[in-house]
């Protein structure tokens, strides 16, 4: 009976265990890998950074893999827009709280009006992490596809140049005037926390 119990175990196992566990250990050590680095944020960005400018040099120096490129710029432009909107929109927010005053209900804004109000810190809707390692992530990838010779497809790169350039400067535009409407600034360099009534 004993011996039907084990054969029972190892049945249940299958041949596929020790594969499931080697990828289970694999993945500890890559979301500690990650834990261990997390503090160091300079030079995260450094090192990706210096990842970019691999595949910068890849793409110029090989005369090809544009549209590989371009896709890479629309996705880090699209990271980069999230990482500076924050978490909660204000132009939503005040079409909601519009609604609730019509309504009879009262709600508080989640970015200050006045300069009495309580200090609330700008929450991102992309933290910085995540910012970091979608890039990081993203430009891996991008430099894995420029070794198959599927991904370089001809294209005329000038226009692809332009047309990026061109969303850029209307994307950025849109958002700094957001920026300034709602009196918002996503970085907190140079500003000192106040506490008590200094």
């Amino acid at each position: 009976m004993m011996e039907a119990g084990n054969a029972d175990s190892t049945a249940f196992q299958g041949p596929l265990t020790p594969l499931v566990q080697h990828y289970t250990k694999l993945q500890r050590q890559y979301q500690q890998t990650l834990d261990r680095i997390t503090p160091f944020g300079l030079y995260r960005w450094i090192g990706t950074a210096g990842l970019l400018g691999v595949f910068l040099l890849r793409i110029l120096l090989s005369q090809g893999w544009y549209i590989v490129c371009y896709a890479h710029a629309i996705y880090l432009l699209n990271l980069l827009l999230a990482f500076l909107q924050p978490k909660f929109d204000p132009s939503l927010q005040e079409d909601l709280l519009a609604d609730e005053v019509e309504g009879g209900g009262e709600e508080s804004s989640p970015l200050p009006s006045q300069r009495d109000d309580e200090f609330r810190p700008f929450v991102r809707r992309l933290p910085e992490w995540q910012f970091w390692l979608s890039a990081t992530r993203a430009t891996l990838l991008a430099l894995f596809c420029t070794v198959s010779e599927v991904f370089d497809v001809p294209v005329y790169w000038p226009i692809l140049v332009m047309y990026f350039f061109v969303l850029f400067f209307l994307t950025m535009r849109r958002q700094i005037q957001h920026m300034i409407k709602y009196k918002y600034v996503p970085f907190d360099i140079g500003r000192k926390a106040r506490y008590g009534s200094h």
